[in-house]
Formats: C-alpha cells, structure tokens, sequence
C-alpha cells in the first residue's frame, strides 16, 4: 500500500458488475481502497429458438455488440449449440475497447469501433460502404432504441442477456456511504442509476461522497436523477474513469 497517493484514504465503490479486477489494482495504486458492491445481475437469456438463431448469424453481413455482457452471452450459446467463430463470417462492430477485446479472446475480428464508446456516437460513425445491409444488434433487455431507430438501414435485434436490479446489496452500501468519511460511488450504467435512486438515495441522499461517470449517457441519467456529477473521463472506460477520479482528488488536495 502505497504511504501517499491521490487517493489515500478513499473508499472507492464500484457499483457494476466488473469484468475485470485491474480497476482495483489502478485503485490500490493511487493509494485508495476498491469496493466491488454491484446495483445490477446479468443473466443470459435462454430461448427454444437460440439454436435456430445462432445458425443465422451467418447470414448478417454485420453483427453489433454493445457491452461484453453481450459478448458473454452470445460465447455461451456458440458453445451451447458447437458453433464456431469460422462459421460465422459476418462483420463485427463494437461498441468500446473491452468490448473489442472479448470479441477478439473469442476469436473474431473487429472491424469497427466509434471515437466515443456510447450507442448515440456509433450511429453517427457507423457508415459501412455496401449498399443494402443486414444488421444484427446484440443486446440487453434495457437497451435503447437508437441503433435500431437511427441507422440508416434496418437492424434486427437479438436478446441476449437481462438485467435485473440486485436490491441485496443496498445495505451494504448505505451503511459504508454513512460510516466512511471519504467515499467515491463509480456509475458504469443508467441501470446502476436507476437502482441506487429507488433505493439508496431517500436514505441518503446524493450528498457527501464524490460521483463518477463512466460516460455521457450514464451521467445524463445520474443528472435526470437529481445527482452532481464530479468525474467523467473522456475516454469511456472504467480505468480512464478511476485516473479522472485520481486526479479530481489530487487537485483537491
């Protein structure tokens, strides 16, 4: 444990469900104390149908996948029903480096991802050259519409992952936010969001800790909650948000 750091004596709160535990030793390093108490479950969605849609995937000229809980997902039904990467030829577009990443551990190739990783920027910058497409959008039960609505050709979409509230760890963090003088509360999503409002905030309000946001979406919905917004990195990953954090508590110091 380092004996000084921008983050000494901090208490920081993660309240997604990781992917990775690097975030904690970037933490650590800077002198602070990780927490993992995540606000949101994913599972897989499981259907009669998934063997038939999996065999389709061939057939899409694009695949679009937003978040690793998609990548995740979509491994496991590959595995389920013996499909592989080569038997699946169509173009992959990623929403984000991590997500990039678990595409390319799997073994695909990622042949586009936007400037800014959020869905709004991707519909802007995703302009494939062919003429008529057809697009498969991978997503969760809480996705938004604009991939579908704002691409200029049509997309089908493919459930394949939910997310649901995990209300067992409020308590936990209602009684850390109340009992530790330094604290940071790191939001990786609007469901997060949505969760620590109906739960967390008539309790203790959006007072006394620091706030971060991942990106633009997530602190629009922090913003429609009533919330102040203290750090948001501009390169929307969970690493980039805890050196923002670093730095917002080095200039406090």
């Amino acid at each position: 444990m380092p004996e000084h750091g921008s983050l000494l004596g901090e208490t920081v709160i993660f309240t997604g469900t990781l992917k990775t535990l690097e975030v904690f030793d970037l933490v650590r390093h800077y002198g602070g104390v990780p927490v993992s108490i995540p606000l949101i479950q994913v599972n897989e969605v499981e259907e009669q149908t998934d063997e038939t849609k999996m065999k389709n995937c061939a057939n899409f000229d694009w695949l679009i996948f937003t978040s690793q809980n998609a990548v995740r997902a979509f491994q496991s039904k590959m595995e389920r029903f013996a499909i592989s990467v080569n038997e699946i030829p169509s173009k992959i577009a990623a929403v984000g480096t991590r997500t990039a990443a678990a595409l390319e551990k799997i073994g695909f190739s990622v042949e586009f991802i936007p400037s800014v990783f959020s869905a709004d920027v991707f519909v802007k910058q995703f302009k494939p050259t062919n003429g008529e497409l057809n697009v498969l959008f991978l997503k969760g039960t809480l996705a938004g519409s604009i991939i579908r609505e704002e691409l200029p050709f049509e997309v089908k979409e493919w459930t394949v992952y939910e997310t649901g509230a995990k209300r067992d760890s409020i308590d936990s963090l209602v009684d850390l936010l109340k009992n530790k003088r330094n604290c940071s509360v790191l939001f990786a999503s609007p469901s997060a969001v949505r969760v620590f409002k109906e739960d967390a905030v008539p309790i203790i309000g959006w007072e006394g800790y620091t706030i971060g946001a991942i990106g633009h979406i997530t602190e629009r919905a922090l913003i429609e909650a009533g919330a102040t917004v203290d750090v948001k990195p501009e390169i929307y990953t969970l690493k980039e948000l805890v050196k923002s954090l670093s730095k917002r508590k080095d200039e406090f110091r």
